[in-house]
């Protein structure tokens, strides 16, 4: 009869689990997320708004600078013809750049998102506002004088100081005020390329830490907004058309060029763990500079014009050097003069500590050395392998594998490299992370002081119940015991200490309240145990369910500042199933730990005589690898 009844209780409680996972769903949706909607749409057309605006002075910087008349079509400044006094140009732009990072706030050295990333992770995503202003323009001035960026990464920080400074107005979370950040950042780089997929999984891989709708769909709607604006202003004139990058036809590779895609990816892992280290080693050297760091932005700028008066291909953001790569017009010696001049420069110049970016660099070094290994790769069609390393080179350096495909297929409206281009990127990828413990990226991050984690996984706190983890082996106190007594079960029992709360119970065993372990022994050293438990009891208990998850589970326990929890039976008047506290929680994790470091072998292939064929038995034996323990 006992093991009838404890197997219709137990039927029944997994009956009412079972129902509570059905109604559980994939995502977490609340809907205070539509109120981010018209939000998002505002800050894509304001994203977008900046990014013009960006775009056209540094235009007019270029134009008035290095020839001498007021247009704001974006040239290049390699063009020219200046000389060697070309070189003054971005020496006073790199003490602008100083004076205004002195005087008006730091934060516009740099190249933009790894201050976006620290602003998210630290800073509540509350930008300041004087950022919208000055950086931008520190920006269009640093580029617009000759230096080697593009105005992505300044575009990204600047759309999102402007998405946070809105959202500061208004009574939001810090998480909607992340989205909103987000989604400015993405509006503006959206805007920029014309690459509004890209965009997005930009802000997904490096700015929103989570792969949640609350995020994504404000991110999207920015982007799909700025983007439909940059339309109506292409049709305009006002800014460049779409692809940003046209190629050619391409023809699909062979398996031999499948091949050396992969060789191809190999060399872009190792150009990323350069690149990291050119900017790094640079940042360390201005350091050590016995000048403060207003003036090290004049010393970039020095370097900077230098290596444009060698090669003029290296200045400014570069886009139509880029072009040229991909359609295969530049020579072997322009390709390794644009590589190695653009690495120098650029490196030097962020080290300095003026206001840049790593994006458009990135996408002319990798389609440089690309185009020069296309040489030699089947076909040796440069412009295919240009795009290879365009997409390898980013993948590796800024460690956004999705967006680095999807990137390179958006610029150029080429879809058909996409087998190569998952080679070539998982590859550089793959040798990045083996190579480098941080990315370009988040290692400006870790030198202010904060751990930027990258991975993204289903918390194990959401995916299991308090009745997968609670401890069943409870004692309890029955109503109207004296304290007397209730001392002497806890000094007999010392083993049960880790309990620290005892639940006071009917003999029903529902749960009246609870009395803390530890107030027990206070009273004790009081002599003050006089009475029964009903009269010391706290009535108020917070609780939990079985069929809880432990998510909910642990923000209650947060939220109440309690570490022990009663669990009782949802359906039975409160009646007690088992007690879980922050230990329990940790068996949650444990799990993980069980999955990603304990080896066993389920099959075995044992060898069948008369013949050489083998065959497929289950097995029990379990191996554990004591080194991953």
């Amino acid at each position: 009869m006992d093991n009838g009844s404890s197997n219709k209780k137990r039927s029944r409680q997994q009956t009412i689990s079972s129902g509570v996972a059905r109604k559980l769903s994939d995502f977490t949706m609340p809907r205070s997320v539509l109120k981010l909607v018209p939000i998002a749409i505002i800050i894509g057309i304001l994203g977008a708004l900046v990014a013009l605006v960006l775009m056209d002075l540094i235009a007019l910087i270029t134009n008035l600078l290095y020839y001498q008349h007021f247009s704001l079509t974006l040239s290049s400044p390699r063009g020219n013809t200046l000389g060697w006094l070309a070189v003054l140009i971005p020496m006073g732009g790199g003490l602008i750049v100083g004076l205004m990072a002195y005087f008006g706030s730091e934060r516009i050295r740099g190249h933009g998102i790894p201050e976006a990333m620290e602003t998210i992770l630290v800073g509540g995503s509350k930008v300041e506002p004087i950022l919208t202003v000055l950086k931008p323009v520190a920006s269009a001035i640093s580029i617009g004088t000759g230096g080697p960026f593009g105005a992505e990464g300044p575009i990204i920080l600047t759309g999102g100081a402007l998405g946070s400074v809105f959202a500061q107005f208004l009574n939001l979370t810090a998480i909607e005020r992340r989205s909103l950040l987000v989604a400015g950042a993405v509006a503006g780089m959206s805007a920029v390329f014309g690459t509004p997929i890209a965009a997005v999984i930009l802000g997904m891989e490096l700015l929103l830490f989570e792969w949640k709708p609350r995020s994504f769909i404000p991110a999207a709607i920015a982007s799909i907004v700025a983007d439909a604006i940059r339309h109506v202003f292409v049709n305009w004139g006002w800014m460049m058309p779409e692809p940003l990058f046209p190629v050619h036809k391409i023809v699909a590779l062979s398996n031999t060029g499948l091949l050396d895609a992969a060789l191809l990816g190999i060399i872009c892992g190792g150009m990323a763990w350069l690149l990291t280290k050119a900017v790094y080693g640079a940042e360390d050297l201005f350091r050590k500079l016995p000048i403060h760091w207003m003036w090290w932005p004049i010393i970039g700028g020095v370097i900077v014009g230098v290596g444009g008066v060698i090669e003029p291909h290296a200045l400014g953001v570069g886009y139509d050097t880029i072009a040229d790569e991909l359609a295969g017009n530049l020579t072997v010696t322009v390709l390794i003069s644009i590589f190695a001049i653009k690495l120098v420069i650029w490196a030097i110049a962020l080290g300095s500590g003026t206001s840049g970016d790593i994006l458009a660099p990135i996408l002319m070094m990798g389609a440089a050395v690309g185009g020069l290994l296309g040489l030699y790769f089947p076909g040796k069609i440069p412009g295919e392998w240009a795009l290879l390393g365009m997409a390898g080179a980013l993948a590796g350096v800024m460690r956004s594998p999705f967006t680095s495909i999807v990137f390179a297929v958006e610029l150029t409206h080429s879809t058909d490299l996409f087998l190569p281009l998952l080679i070539t990127v998982t590859l550089a990828h793959l040798i990045s992370v083996l190579t480098l413990k941080r990315s370009i990226l988040t290692e400006k991050v870790a030198r202010r002081g904060f751990h930027v984690l990258r991975e993204y996984a289903v918390e194990p706190l959401d995916v299991l119940f308090a009745e997968d983890v609670m401890s069943t082996s409870v004692l309890t106190l029955n109503t109207g015991m004296l304290m007397t007594d209730v001392k002497a079960i806890i000094l007999s029992k010392p083993e049960m200490r880790w309990q620290r709360l005892l639940p006071v119970v009917t003999p029903d065993g529902v749960v009246l309240g609870v009395i803390s372990w530890q107030d027990i022994m206070a009273k004790s050293l009081q002599g003050d145990l006089s009475g029964t438990v009903d009269d010391f009891m706290i009535k108020d208990v917070v609780t939990s369910f079985p069929e809880e998850s432990l998510r909910a589970v642990a923000d209650r326990m947060a939220v109440k500042q309690v570490g022990v929890l009663p669990v009782v039976d949802r359906f039975e008047k409160g009646r007690l199933r088992g007690f879980i506290t922050q230990f329990e929680l940790l068996a949650a994790r444990d799990r993980i730990l069980q999955e990603e470091r304990k080896r066993e072998r389920i099959l075995r292939m044992w060898p069948v005589s008369g013949n050489g064929f083998s065959r497929f038995f289950s097995s029990a034996e379990h191996i554990q690898d004591n080194n991953d323990t």
